[in-house]
């Protein structure tokens, strides 16, 4: 269980960004996080995953308040957050399997980088991730020469496979064509379900929250104005969001 209690981020001059957002976050549920421009989707991302301070609140993993650990105990739960940007960066000249190995920095040892020397088990993990998001037949193919899709769900499959246990992505889909968009959604949401992953994601497009999200929430001037149950939203509720 991941509670989020409080979370409000200041500027230096005192501006609010984030406005007090409780919520918490189940394992295997998928959040879609909608609101307008500016809103603070991105922020809230960045903070969810330790990139970005809190000004105040209480961030709870398991019933341990992470802002008040120290160093290791937070370096440790940082290391189980996976923040997936809208261009994933991969090793171009490495296999997309060599991609998913080596992992990204923070989450695996240096001498593994530097070396690329892996145990069985993992590439045995490796491959079950690739094949479970449909990316097996393209395990050997170099970086370099994938899709925006298989880009993306390469890097999903690196983060999983490192330990995840919280994806956040901000807008995973933005720049795809809707058929590899719904296909990277679709396979996300099962590889979350089955390997209990909690995951937030920020969209664009209302529709896509609606078909692929457990929850929705809708923010708005940096404050949780929507918390709702993943469905077709009302015409009051897509107005709040606006």
């Amino acid at each position: 269980m991941i509670e989020i209690v409080g979370l409000t981020r200041r500027t230096h001059d005192g501006r609010v960004l984030l406005d007090g957002i409780s919520a918490e976050l189940e394992p295997g549920t998928v959040v879609a996080l909608a609101g307008p421009s500016g809103s603070g989707k991105s922020l809230l991302l960045k903070c969810l995953a330790l990139r970005e301070p809190w000004t105040s609140g209480e961030y709870r993993w398991n019933g341990e308040n992470v802002l008040k650990e120290g160093f290791l105990k937070r370096w440790n739960i940082r290391r189980q957050i996976a923040l997936l940007e809208q261009k994933p960066v991969l090793l171009e000249r490495r296999t997309a399997l060599k991609n998913v190995l080596i992992g990204a920095v923070g989450q695996t040892p240096w001498w593994r980088r530097v070396t690329g020397m892996v145990r069985n088990d993992d590439y045995l993990g490796a491959m079950d991730a690739l094949e479970q998001l449909g990316l097996l037949d393209r395990a050997h193919h170099k970086a370099e020469n994938l899709s925006g899709g298989e880009r993306q769900r390469g890097a999903i499959a690196r983060a999983v496979v490192h330990g995840a246990r919280l994806l956040l992505a901000d807008e995973p889909v933005s720049g795809l064509d809707p058929h590899a968009a719904e296909a990277v959604l679709t396979r996300l949401r099962q590889m979350c379900k089955d390997r209990q992953i909690a995951a937030v994601m920020a969209f664009y497009r209302l529709d896509w929250a609606e078909r692929y999200a457990d929850e929705i929430w809708g923010l708005r001037d940096g404050r949780l104005e929507l918390r709702v149950r993943g469905r077709r939203l009302t015409g009051a509720e897509k107005a709040q969001l606006s």
